[in-house]
C-alpha cells in the first residue's frame, strides 16, 4: 500500500507546488481598472456560446484521446507499426508547439501586463524562470517515479496489464523451449522496462494537459466576448481533438487495464469543458483582467509549458528518434521528422485565433 500511494504523492508534487505559488505573489500587486466597454462584450449572448462550447470540446476530447486506443484492432495502426510511429511523431508536434507557441506566449502576455506593478513583474523574467523550474520538477518526477516503479516491480518484470496482452505473452513464453529460456527472459526485462517508461509518461504528460486546459477553460469560462469566444470554441475543439490523440498514443503504449485507460481519458475530456463551467460560475467575480488572475494563470501557463516542451522533446520525440526502430531506418526517420514539423505547423498555425 505504501508504495502504491508514494506514486501518487510523487505526481501530486507538481500541483502541490502550481498551486502554491500564485497564493505567495498576488500580495505585492495592486488591484487593475475595470473592463472597458466594448460592443463584443455581451453577457446574456456568450451563455450560449460558452454551453455550445463545453459540448463540443468535451466531443472532440473524447475523440481525440479514444482514437488511438479504438484503432488499436486495426493492423496498421498497432504501437509496433510503421504508421502508428509516424501519427505519434504528429502529435508529438502538436504537443511541441502547444507549449511554445500557445501557453508559453500566453503567460508573457499575462505577466507581463500593465495591470501588474512594474516592481517585480516587469523587472524579472518570470516566464522563462517558472518554465525552466517546470521542466526540472518535472525532470525530477519523470526520474523519480520511474524509481519507484523499478523498485516495486524489481522482484518481478513488468508486463502489459490488460487480458489480451497478458495472454499473448503466455502464449509467447510457452511457445519458447526452455533451452531459449534466458534469451527470452532478457528479451521481456527489456520491454518490461520500456513498459515501465510508458508508463511514468503517459502519466506525467497527462499532469500538464490537465493544467493547461483547466486555465485555458477558466479563461474561456469568465470571458464575455462574443466575438473572441466564437473563433476560440473552433480552435479549441482542433486543438483538444489533436492534443488528446498525442495522449492517447501514450496511454495505448503504457499497456493499462481497461479502466484507467478509461480513467486517463475521461480526465482529459472533462477538463477543458470543467474549467469553462467553473469559470461560467465565477465570471460574476471572476475579471481575467485582474492582478490576481493574471498572476496565477500567468505562472500556471509557465509551469505547463515547461512540462510540456520537456515531455515532448524527452520523452517523445527524443526517446522515439533516438530509439531502435527510427534509428534503423533513415527512411523512417525523414517520414517522421516530415509529420513532426506538420503538427507543429498546423498547431502554430492555430496560434492566430487561439
Amino acid at each position: 500500500m505504501f508504495k502504491m500511494n508514494s506514486k501518487l504523492v510523487i505526481f501530486s508534487i507538481l500541483f502541490i507546488i502550481l498551486s502554491t505559488l500564485p497564493l505567495q505573489v498576488v500580495s505585492v500587486v495592486g488591484e487593475c481598472g475595470a473592463q472597458q466597454n466594448d460592443a463584443c462584450v455581451n453577457k446574456h449572448k456568450a451563455l450560449p456560446l460558452k454551453i455550445i462550447a463545453i459540448v463540443s470540446i468535451l466531443l472532440t476530447s473524447m475523440i481525440g484521446v479514444s482514437f488511438p486506443l479504438v484503432t488499436r484492432s486495426i493492423p496498421a495502426l498497432s504501437p509496433d507499426r510503421t504508421l502508428f510511429i509516424i501519427v505519434k511523431a504528429f502529435a508529438s508536434g502538436i504537443i511541441l508547439a502547444t507549449g511554445f507557441m500557445h501557453v508559453l506566449p500566453d503567460s508573457f502576455d499575462m505577466l507581463s501586463s500593465t495591470c501588474l506593478k512594474a516592481n517585480p513583474w516587469h523587472k524579472f523574467p518570470f516566464t522563462g524562470f517558472v518554465a525552466m523550474l517546470s521542466a526540472i520538477i518535472t525532470l525530477m518526477i519523470d526520474s523519480m517515479a520511474t524509481s519507484l516503479y523499478s523498485k516495486k516491480h524489481k522482484a518481478a518484470l513488468v508486463l502489459p496489464e490488460s487480458a489480451r496482452d497478458q495472454e499473448m505473452v503466455e502464449v509467447e513464453a510457452a511457445a519458447h523451449p526452455h533451452f531459449h529460456g534466458h534469451h527470452h527472459g532478457s528479451k521481456l526485462e527489456v520491454e518490461g522496462s520500456q513498459l515501465l517508461r510508458y508508463r511514468v509518461i503517459a502519466m506525467v504528460l497527462e499532469v500538464g494537459i490537465i493544467v493547461h486546459s483547466v486555465v485555458i477553460g477558466l479563461s474561456l469560462g469568465a470571458s464575455n466576448n462574443i466575438c473572441s469566444i466564437k473563433g476560440l470554441v473552433a480552435a479549441l475543439c482542433f486543438h483538444q481533438m489533436f492534443e488528446g490523440m498525442g495522449l492517447g498514443g501514450c496511454i495505448l503504449q503504457a499497456e493499462y487495464k481497461f479502466l484507467k485507460k478509461a480513467a486517463m481519458a475521461f480526465f482529459f475530456s472533462v477538463t477543458t469543458p470543467f474549467g469553462i463551467a467553473l469559470g461560467l460560475a465565477l465570471s460574476s467575480s471572476y475579471k481575467d483582467n485582474s492582478p490576481r488572475a493574471l498572476i496565477t494563470e500567468g505562472l500556471l501557463n509557465a509551469s505547463s509549458a515547461g512540462l510540456l516542451i520537456y515531455m515532448a522533446l524527452v520523452d517523445l520525440l527524443a526517446a522515439d528518434f533516438m530509439g531502435p526502430k527510427l534509428q534503423g531506418s533513415v527512411k523512417l526517420q525523414i517520414k517522421s521528422y516530415v509529420a513532426v514539423l506538420l503538427g507543429a505547423g498546423g498547431m502554430s498555425l492555430m496560434a492566430k485565433w487561439a
